[in-house]
């Protein structure tokens, strides 16, 4: 784990559904956000022990850029009982006191919604820290930020366009699920 600023920590881990000949890579990235009193888990997979025992003294909420995130949510839920925030879920099992949220919501823990390649596969801006987390919409496969073509295929242009939006933002950090952190320079390079 590292903090790539005050309050802002990265960490990595094996995805423990990935197999060979996935087309993303099995080590996928976890973040999370501390204000002072409230702790945001986003895709948490592997949480640190620094971090479980810091969410023990602030509110914690877990943030799901996409269902199929889930990762860890439901076993973090047993031990800590955050709020969960969740996109609008596809089918399956719902996970226990969820809040469903969609692209255009701003949720009350401060992160507003952008759609990333389908419904329910969101990008959110978090604005205290001006950091942008990316799903499945903007990754990294070693080549720097990018909207994967082949996983959006004709939806390209439309993906591109919806996420302009955060070009307006103050921008400092994008913290991508697949991949790792970068900056705006990234994000301005994946949205040209």
């Amino acid at each position: 784990m590292r903090e790539l600023q005050a309050g802002i920590w990265h960490w990595e881990a094996p995805h423990p559904d990935w197999k060979p000949g996935e087309e993303w890579d099995e080590i996928v990235s976890s973040y999370a956000i501390d204000d002072g009193e409230r702790l945001l888990l986003f895709d948490p997979l592997a949480l640190p022990s620094e971090l479980e025992e810091l969410a023990a003294s602030r509110e914690t909420a877990i943030v799901l850029t996409c269902p199929w995130h889930e990762r860890d949510t439901r076993s973090l839920v047993e031990r800590l009982d955050p709020a969960v925030f969740v996109p609008s879920p596809e089918e399956g099992d719902a996970i226990p006191g969820r809040q469903l949220f969609a692209a255009g919501d701003t949720l009350p823990i401060g992160a507003r919604a952008f759609r990333g390649m389908v419904d329910n596969d969101l990008v959110l801006w978090v604005d205290g820290p001006r950091a942008v987390v990316a799903g499945d919409a903007l990754i990294d496969r070693g080549s720097g930020l990018e909207i994967p073509a082949d996983w959006v295929g004709d939806g390209l242009e439309q993906v591109r366009e919806s996420l302009r939006a955060l070009r307006e933002l103050p921008v400092e950090h994008v913290l991508a699920t697949h991949g790792g952190p970068t900056d705006r320079g990234a994000l301005e390079r994946a949205l040209a």
